[in-house]
């Protein structure tokens, strides 16, 4: 029989990066003074906890608070949670938030344009003082395809269809995205892969897309196809990637994300004249609007609504 409910405020607990939290907090003192914000490993006391936000939250959580009521993602992935050992009736919720759809958007959108326009091309030219104009093709006639179809696939889609591509999205369940050839499952994939010029990988990980891009995958996409990936580093198997580099059917790759991260040294990936890496800093959270996003679903739990960002344990997203 657990003991009664407190008494005292209801504690908002905060486990990331200390520097941002102290930016959450701010938000908090304006937009809901009635709720104590603490910062890891500030905790107060154990029992007021209601809600905690982390990145890693800790061992045994519901012993350590047993009146948590809704454990929040400070990132867009839960992956980083081990779903089995949290308690099963405790919600848990990702961030959805206005500054990683836009930084996602900005990324990738760079990413298409600079693949579209054959920058690394260029740039492979520029270090041999090579002076030689490629074909430039329209937008038009470039054929984008996103996997994944949360709201940073259907944001990324969005901009894409605005600059002219040809945008293609597939997702594990249907999905209906204006202007965009949806698929969906195993079926919809083998349709889908074959029509892209680039694909960019938005899937959430779990078991199903662990290891998903491979070389299988990529044997059905066009011969000289490329690759975006800003999903997750154990969605991409690096040695099938640098085969399908070394045989041209892989022509170039912007990876965000890698297994491990970072990459150990030496790494064939580093060097690779067709590979592209950056420090998994597609889009991050922005510390003000994300704090709004989780007031704003606080406030939606209160009143028994939805929340947004929910996930559903058995689709581990």
């Amino acid at each position: 029989m657990t003991s009664p409910a407190p008494k005292s405020p209801p504690t908002f607990l905060y486990k990331a990066d200390p520097v941002r939290g102290r930016q959450w907090a701010e938000v908090f003192r304006e937009q809901a003074p009635e709720i104590d914000f603490r910062i890891w490993p500030d905790v107060g006391d154990p029992d007021a906890v209601r809600f905690m936000a982390a990145w890693e939250p800790p061992e045994q959580i519901g012993e350590l608070f047993p009146h948590l009521q809704v454990l929040f993602s400070s990132g867009a992935g839960v992956d980083q949670f081990d779903l089995h050992a949290l308690p099963a009736h405790l919600p848990v919720v990702r961030m959805v938030e206005p500054g990683i759809v836009q930084g996602m958007v900005e990324y990738v959108t760079h990413a298409v344009l600079d693949l579209h326009r054959d920058m690394p091309q260029y740039r492979r030219q520029q270090l041999r003082g090579e002076w030689r104009p490629l074909p430039v093709r329209p937008a038009s006639q470039r054929r984008v395809g996103v996997l994944g179809l949360g709201s940073l696939g259907q944001a990324v889609l969005m901009q894409l269809k605005s600059l002219g591509f040809i945008c293609a999205g597939w997702s594990r369940s249907t999905h209906t995205v204006a202007g965009v050839d949806c698929y969906a499952g195993p079926d919809g994939l083998c349709q889908f892969l074959p029509r892209l010029d680039i694909a960019v990988c938005l899937l959430p990980l779990t078991d199903a897309t662990r290891g998903i891009l491979n070389s299988e995958m990529f044997s059905r996409l066009p011969k000289g196809a490329s690759l975006v990936h800003v999903g997750r580093g154990a969605q991409l198997v690096s040695e099938d990637l640098l085969e399908a580099l070394a045989s041209g059917q892989i022509a170039q790759a912007v990876l965000d994300v890698t297994d491990p991260e970072p990459l150990p040294y030496g790494h064939a990936l580093w060097r690779h004249p067709h590979v592209q890496i950056t420090p998994h800093i597609a889009s991050m959270t922005q510390p003000q609007s994300a704090a709004a996003a989780v007031i704003d679903n606080l406030h939606r739990f209160r009143a028994g609504e939805p929340m947004t960002g929910l996930v559903d344990r058995r689709r581990g997203y």
